[in-house]
């Protein structure tokens, strides 16, 4: 009887037969091993459960990604700050699942917004916390949304794009949308700014986002030990290649054409949410005055002759059609300055209405063309679920009469200029502020009262706005405030002047008068689109690879 040679022998003794190894042509393919920390496909290796250390650490950066933010807005202004923030935001969620993202990216913001938004206490903590805790949901979806994109290829453009959605997404929802604290308005004066001429704000926070991503790239990634030292250096190489890229964007030169505009600010005496006081007419008196004592500067010398004069929003606290004495005030106080002035006042529509007005007043024929406020302030200006809100909140029927919203764009004739009028607000909406540049107005004036928020942290980034949309749309930008700050913005956003708070002050500057239109200004909202759809694609087509894994199609 012979032995099976191809097998072992019945007792476990003797020698198995080993197969033949498979040749090259036989042997199945294998994928390439995916780098430590990452997956086959690129992104991060997901994993079902973290050590508390881990945990702790995503937390932590988290929390200094928040911090971060805050730092680089006004009036701390540490603009580099801002890309670095979003590194730390990105290295807190690389590598998670959508739901612990969620939370980790409504805790960054929450970190971030509760400081920066801080002048809302004013009105009240409980508003202020309402408003932070609503604003931190959309970065929570933006973070659960990022968790799905960091698993393709070339996450940090997709990631840039969902953040110009998220800044797209707060601009319209709830209740007209509140679109502060968007991190192109912490690049008021930066490497990062000249974008705003390509593509306005969306540009700006995309670019800022996107550098910040490729710098957590630098430390997330895991390339091969043989292209360690290059697959790093790349994207810390194009994370400084995005700011220094404005450098080569071109900018319109002057037209060799100015305006001499006088600013006035008259103060308030009171304070908080009652700063009108309790004498009537003293915010009316308080900027006739000054725009007197302008007029006498004038005549002594002391300041250029000024085309037209420029006061803030709601500088009479008493509606001048209906009241004969602050019509008079403010008619002798122009008629001593001698030429047409912007006056800021909320006037009477019907019994129950009102408008927030800039009203030009012309020495001679008196009140005349005017603009109404597009952009309202849902509980300043008006009260949103009106019967709801009342019933909740006592402090809501401080608003008194409603505000109806303006409809045509805030180009006035005002002397040698048509002016683009844009009221306080309404500076932060890129729809609002662009809609009066197309009208050919220049310089754009922004009327605002900021006396509720006086020496918070809301003047000084109002004037961050201002600085964005002077680059933006090749205008000069002249701001009128209450209690300040009001400035003089050149058109490549540098402050050429600007008011204490707190202060009655006046003086006259003299503006360039451009024309030439950006590219931001000519494209519009076009490159917002285009981001933002890029990135909720981008975010669709990674939930779509996820779900075919985890049904088996892969």
């Amino acid at each position: 009887m012979v032995q099976d040679k191809t097998g072992p022998s019945p007792t476990g003794g003797g020698t198995p037969h080993t197969p033949d190894p498979p040749t090259p042509e036989s042997r199945p393919p294998l994928p390439p091993a995916p780098p430590s920390g990452a997956s086959a496909s690129g992104g991060p290796a997901l994993v079902g459960r973290e050590s508390g250390r881990v945990l702790l650490a995503r937390v932590a950066a988290a929390v200094a990604g928040g911090g971060l933010l805050f730092l680089a807005f006004p009036p701390i202004d540490w603009w580099p700050a801002a890309p670095l923030g979003v590194a730390l935001i990105v290295a807190a969620l690389y590598g998670t699942r959508p739901r612990r993202a969620a939370w980790l990216g409504y805790l960054a913001a929450a970190v971030f917004l509760f400081p920066t938004l801080a002048w809302v206490r004013t009105i009240g903590d409980d508003v202020w916390v309402m408003l932070v805790g609503v604003e931190s949901l959309f970065y929570a979806v933006m973070a659960a949304l990022a968790a799905l994109v960091f698993r393709l290829r070339l996450w940090p453009l997709w990631f840039g794009g969902l953040w110009v959605a998220m800044e797209w997404a707060r601009g319209l929802f709830p209740i007209g949308g509140f679109p502060w604290a968007r991190l192109a308005f912490s690049q008021g004066e930066s490497l990062f700014t000249e974008y705003a001429a390509l593509g306005g704000a969306p540009l700006v926070s995309f670019a800022v986002a996107l550098c910040g991503a490729l710098l957590a790239c630098t430390l997330l990634r895991r390339p091969p030990a043989a292209r360690r030292v290059t697959g790093r250096l790349v994207p810390l190489a194009l994370a400084l290649v995005v700011p220094l890229l404005t450098l080569a964007v071109p900018r319109p030169g002057d037209e060799g054409r100015t305006v001499n505009i006088g600013i006035v600010q008259g103060n308030v005496p009171g304070r908080g949410m009652y700063v009108l006081g309790d004498e009537p007419a003293v915010v009316l008196k308080n900027h006739a005055n000054e725009t007197k004592k302008l007029a006498q500067a004038v005549r002594d010398g002391k300041l250029a002759k000024p085309d037209i004069v420029i006061l803030p929003e709601n500088s009479t606290d008493i509606d001048p059609y209906r009241d004969a004495t602050a019509r008079q005030i403010i008619d002798d106080s122009v008629k001593d300055v001698g030429v047409p002035t912007l006056v800021g006042a909320v006037v009477a529509i019907g019994e129950e209405n009102r408008a927030t007005r800039s009203l030009v007043w012309d020495p001679v024929t008196g009140p005349g063309a005017y603009y109404d406020k597009q952009q309202l302030v849902p509980f300043g200006e008006y009260t949103p679920f009106k019967e709801l809100v009342l019933a909740l909140w006592e402090r809501a029927g401080l608003v008194g009469r409603q505000s109806v919203p303006g409809t045509k764009p805030g180009d006035l004739k005002m002397g040698p200029v048509t002016i683009g009028a844009v009221n306080c607000y309404e500076v932060a909406y890129d729809g609002t502020v662009r809609g009066t540049v197309k009208t050919g107005a220049t310089p754009l004036v922004v009327q605002t009262n900021n006396a509720t928020y006086a020496e918070s942290n809301l003047p000084p980034q109002q004037l961050a706005m201002s600085k964005l949309r002077a680059v933006e749309h090749n205008r000069a930008v002249v701001t009128a405030a209450t209690t300040g700050i009001s400035a003089y913005v050149t058109p490549d956003g540098k402050v050429s002047w600007q008011t204490r708070e707190l202060v009655a002050d006046m003086n006259v500057v003299k503006v360039p008068v451009r024309t030439q239109a950006t590219v931001a200004t000519q494209i519009g909202a076009l490159p917002e689109w285009a981001l933002a759809l890029m990135g909720v694609a981008a975010a669709g087509v990674a939930a779509w690879r996820v779900r075919r894994k985890a049904t088996g199609e892969e």
